[in-house]
């Protein structure tokens, strides 16, 4: 059988270009609000308006690319978000940019994130056969350009902001979605695709069909299991980056510098956990695997946050998390490819990326009043006693016990999966699946 990687590697060389760009707007759109309004407020409305679009085109866009096609969808989207960004330094050079359109443009913009990332995610298990390689591998490498994209996309916007200024780095964003588009078209042949009789979306309109996709998840518990375990420990996940890790570095740790050297090493910890697992994923027991790579990479941190050691103990143990957390949403995404029918991929996919968010805003809410009541401490040590109990539980067995490899290793099974994610691109903010 002749191998062609080219699919496989055009799909990671464009998620990793388009998440890059997204990464430069994160960091650009919010210093560029600031300098224009000077308002703090106006710069975290432009923030909810750049994420709230993500959860929404996650549940409601998969839909969409089922029915249009994964191929065309991802180049539609890096084409769509890359004019409504263009037209931000465009319009502010020219006739000018109220600040009502920027928040159009970016809700736009963010919108066809998701579906776009879930377009190429969905095409992994066909490239994945294409190339001649177990799609535990493909799917370790395509988590692994999610990490370094954004371990890398990160300094080097603020890099570019502080030399060029923001609205030129915007304008580099817009060329990364080009630079996308083109690779994907030019790599991924409009033939990969799903086999025809697995592929055929069922008749109805658009609503019929996001029913159908949810019908499908409420049915398969074992995709409902994980949907909820990681709902629960992103919400504690949001509590310690976006509260509980900022106090306390900046408290007992050092300040900003000591935060940004440890969200730093828990990407990197990530993207190299990412590469091992794509190596030797395949060969290991799902179960036992998950499990492991949740508690370690979940509990420890916050209780290590909670002694409070000097720093370089803390460094030591959130880059151990942070090699388990790699092994986390390649594991999930082979579940989730191996058990969604083809035709249903984008819309079930973004149901369970929305899923993966809802939690997060209160898990921030939540961590803050606790606290301002309880001190950072007990916070700390409650949530990292409940992070280690939730994620035992697949333990128990029911459901978790289908999580092992079929019999027969394929991309998918040939007729619609029984029982018997990775919280992402997007702009995620937790070390487990957010797409």
């Amino acid at each position: 059988m002749t191998r062609d990687r080219r699919p496989l590697a055009g799909l990671l060389i464009g998620h990793a270009v388009s998440l890059t760009g997204n990464v430069l707007t994160l960091i650009a759109l919010p210093l560029y609000v600031l300098a224009e309004t000077g308002s703090p407020a106006a710069t975290g409305l432009a923030g909810a308006f750049a994420t709230a679009p993500v959860v929404l085109g996650g549940a409601f866009g998969g839909v969409l690319v089922d029915r249009i096609g994964f191929r065309r969808s991802s180049v539609l989207a890096d084409v769509v978000s890359g004019v409504t960004v263009a037209a931000v330094p465009l319009l502010h050079a020219t006739v000018g940019l109220p600040f009502p359109a920027l928040l159009a443009l970016v809700f736009v913009s963010g919108l066809l994130d998701t579906p776009g990332q879930t377009a190429r995610t969905a095409l992994l298990p066909e490239a994945a056969t294409a190339a001649g390689v177990p799609i535990e591998r493909a799917i370790g490498w395509h988590e692994a350009t999610s990490r370094g994209a954004r371990m890398i996309g990160a300094p080097v916007a603020g890099l570019l902001v502080g030399v060029l200024g923001a609205l030129p780095v915007l304008a580099v964003d817009a060329a990364t979605f080009a630079v996308s588009a083109l690779v994907v078209t030019l790599l991924v042949p409009r033939g990969l695709r799903p086999s025809t009789e697995e592929a055929e979306p069922e008749a109805g309109g658009y609503w019929r069909q996001f029913a159908a996709g949810l019908r499908f998840l409420a049915r398969e518990p074992l995709l409902r299991a994980m949907v909820l375990l990681v709902l629960v420990t992103n919400l504690f996940d949001a509590a310690k980056s976006n509260v509980l890790l900022p106090v306390v570095a900046d408290r007992e740790l050092g300040g900003p510098a000591a935060f940004g050297l440890l969200v730093g090493v828990m990407g990197g910890g990530a993207l190299i956990g990412s590469l091992v697992f794509s190596a030797i994923g395949h060969r290991l027991p799902r179960r036992a695997t998950f499990v492991t790579a949740y508690a370690v990479c979940g509990a420890p941190p916050l209780w290590a946050l909670a002694a409070a050691p000097p720093l370089p103990v803390v460094v030591a143990v959130v880059a151990v998390a942070g090699l388990a957390a790699g092994a986390l949403n390649p594991l999930m995404g082979a579940v989730e490819l191996e058990r969604v029918p083809a035709a249903m991929r984008a819309r079930v996919y973004g149901v369970i990326g929305a899923g993966a968010w809802a939690a997060m805003p209160l898990g921030a809410l939540g961590a803050g009043l606790a606290a301002d009541r309880f001190g950072t401490t007990p916070t700390l040590l409650t949530i990292g006693a409940c992070y280690l109990l939730v994620v035992l539980t697949p333990l128990l067995g029911g459901p978790w016990r289908e999580m092992r490899r079929p019999a027969v290793a394929a991309p998918r099974p040939a007729a619609p999966p029984t029982i018997g994610k990775d919280a992402r691109g997007q702009r995620e903010q937790s070390e487990v699946r957010q797409t």
